[in-house]
């Protein structure tokens, strides 16, 4: 399994540093070392690859943090109120994550098209009209996922808090968050990793190549129009899979505790 996982990524690292530029030229792996494709990545102007990469990381970064913002608020308010239409939130929520965002990308589309001429900088070709959509379709499944580990937070603390005269402001943000921090990071890095590595919508929304991500960017290289040069597409591919694998390594400890944590309690 192991080798079966790991062939893609050698291929690519092979094609990489192939003299050739074609995948075709790459299948007998290293058969020819060079590091002109991410010289000619980082240096040609033509290629504003630390451009796409800048915006990649700022959008996944201010998609998780929004994310893990709003999904804990809404989770520790399904958690801890009882309040009108409780459940019935709650199974729309359930109901809504079943359904992938790619089915309204048409919708999508319109809405940041009529957006654009009253708040420019939350339609198409915006950054922040991405996060939007990003924060938007993520927000159901992370919420119900929060909801469970929330429950697993006994209520007493809560009431002994509220005893000593805390509010529920200083109840959320003092105590529960702390408690519930492995499936804070977990939602955080889901979320990060799913914009990160998005190419569907980010097509659909960023038109000006200044404002591509990484995926959108690369398959640039890829294109007809631009002969198929699979060397320096596999150069960065390999460059953009460095934050996904460090920030992954640096926050496994949490990644058990944050995804089975609540699946025994909801």
């Amino acid at each position: 399994m192991c080798v079966f996982a790991l062939f893609p990524l050698v291929y690519a690292l092979s094609a990489s540093l192939s003299e050739s530029g074609t995948l075709t030229g790459s299948n007998q792996l290293f058969a020819s070392l060079t590091g002109a494709n991410y010289e000619a990545l980082f240096t040609t102007p033509a290629y504003p690859y630390w451009r796409w990469f800048f915006n990649s990381i700022f959008i996944a970064t201010a998609t998780a943090l929004g994310t893990v913002l709003m999904g804990a608020a809404a989770a520790y308010a399904f958690s801890r109120f009882r309040f009108s239409g409780r459940r019935g939130g709650l199974m729309t929520l359930l109901v809504v994550q079943m359904f992938p965002q790619l089915l309204a990308f048409v919708a999508i589309f319109l809405l940041l098209f009529a957006i654009s001429g009253i708040y420019p900088f939350l339609g198409l070709n915006s950054r922040f009209g991405l996060i939007a959509v990003y924060l938007g379709g993520a927000l159901g499944a992370n919420t119900f996922l929060m909801f469970g580990f929330f429950n697993t937070i006994p209520r007493d603390i809560d009431e002994a808090a509220t005893i000593d005269g805390a509010s529920h402001a200083q109840i959320y943000w003092t105590m529960v968050l702390p408690l519930v921090r492995p499936i804070l990071v977990v939602v955080a890095m889901l979320a990060f990793i799913t914009a990160f590595s998005d190419f569907l919508l980010a097509q659909i929304v960023l038109q000006d190549p200044r404002q591509y991500t990484l995926a959108v960017g690369l398959y640039q290289f890829v294109a007809v129009e631009l002969s198929e040069n699979w060397g320096l597409f596999t150069a960065g591919a390999i460059v953009s899979a460095l934050p996904v694998v460090l920030l992954f390594l640096f926050l496994q400890r949490y990644i058990v505790a944050g995804l089975t944590g609540g699946a025994v309690k909801g």
